[in-house]
């Protein structure tokens, strides 16, 4: 890196450039240099710097206290920790997926969080992709609308989310879940209320799950057309909703979802259909509504 006298020689578009555009480290005595000199944009730049600065040492302090889970299990002894979440319990139409990822130990992704916070699909499909390059190990399972019919949507998320566990190419020795107990999980596990947004490896978990049935429903909206799944994934948008009373349901609707009987002129689905699921869930997936 050239020293700070050669750097002053520069114009300010390329200091900018280098430092905001590119991200360079900014050498010692930089910033100070900018504040004191005359040049119109020097003391602007500076600013943006120093703001740069707080808002990675907040990103930093957030991402720190994602990982305080993982940091307690990791002081315990536990390597391998794996965090679950699942995405699709709501739609009208398509599987629920579920993720799961072994994260290194102290990783730290710019960025991650919660799938649901994330509002970019291409952001969500870049941080995807670099955590299945940086994670130990990832996996993914289906649980399929046939069977979401046939022992609720409850019971076939918790069955994806089983299905991702056993997918994991190295077993984990812990399990963080996000507000669930897996059925039948090979190591301890912890339910963690809200976890997608309280734990790393649970957020990275939903980025998978999301990331995955997301690519499937444009799938499914290329052998499906008219319905747009691409758009809505088989949530029960008014669009959605439009397209299923003029077009009728196909293969991949659920039949056990109150709006979709409707369709095809079904009773209401029994509650005794529902034992073990929390009422919310029940109820909402009685009208198509559950999240």
């Amino acid at each position: 890196m050239p020293s700070v006298e050669d750097l002053l020689r520069r114009s300010i578009p390329e200091l900018r450039e280098l430092f905001l555009e590119r991200n360079r480290a900014v050498p010692k005595g930089l910033l100070e240099a900018l504040e004191i000199d005359t040049r119109a944009g020097a003391h602007q730049l500076a600013k943006r710097i120093r703001a740069r600065y707080r808002s990675n040492r907040s990103e930093g302090q957030r991402l720190h206290t994602l990982l305080r889970f993982e940091i307690e299990l990791w002081a315990e002894g536990f390597t391998f920790v794996a965090g679950v979440d699942e995405a699709g319990m709501a739609p009208l139409a398509g599987p629920v997926v579920a993720g799961a990822v072994i994260l290194p130990r102290n990783y730290k992704l710019r960025g991650l969080n919660d799938s649901k916070k994330i509002l970019a699909p291409e952001t969500r499909d870049e941080l995807a992709a670099q955590i299945k390059q940086d994670a130990v190990c990832w996996s993914f399972g289906f649980a399929e609308v046939e069977e979401i019919d046939k022992i609720n949507i409850y019971h076939a998320g918790l069955l994806a989310m089983q299905r991702a566990v056993t997918g994991l190419k190295c077993p984990p020795d812990f399990v963080l879940v996000d507000a669930r107990k897996i059925p039948q999980c090979p190591a301890p596990q912890r339910g963690i209320i809200r976890g997608d947004a309280l734990s790393a490896s649970i957020a990275a978990a939903s980025i998978i799950a999301k990331t995955t049935r997301d690519a499937h429903m444009l799938e499914m909206d290329a052998l499906y057309q008219g319905y747009g799944f691409a758009a809505h994934k088989g949530y029960p948008t008014p669009e959605h909703c439009r397209a299923l009373k003029e077009l009728g349901a196909v293969p991949i609707h659920r039949r056990s979802f109150g709006r979709v009987r409707e369709v095809l002129g079904l009773d209401p689905v029994q509650t005794e259909m529902f034992a073990d699921a929390p009422e919310e869930v029940a109820t909402g997936v009685a009208t198509g509504q559950a999240h």
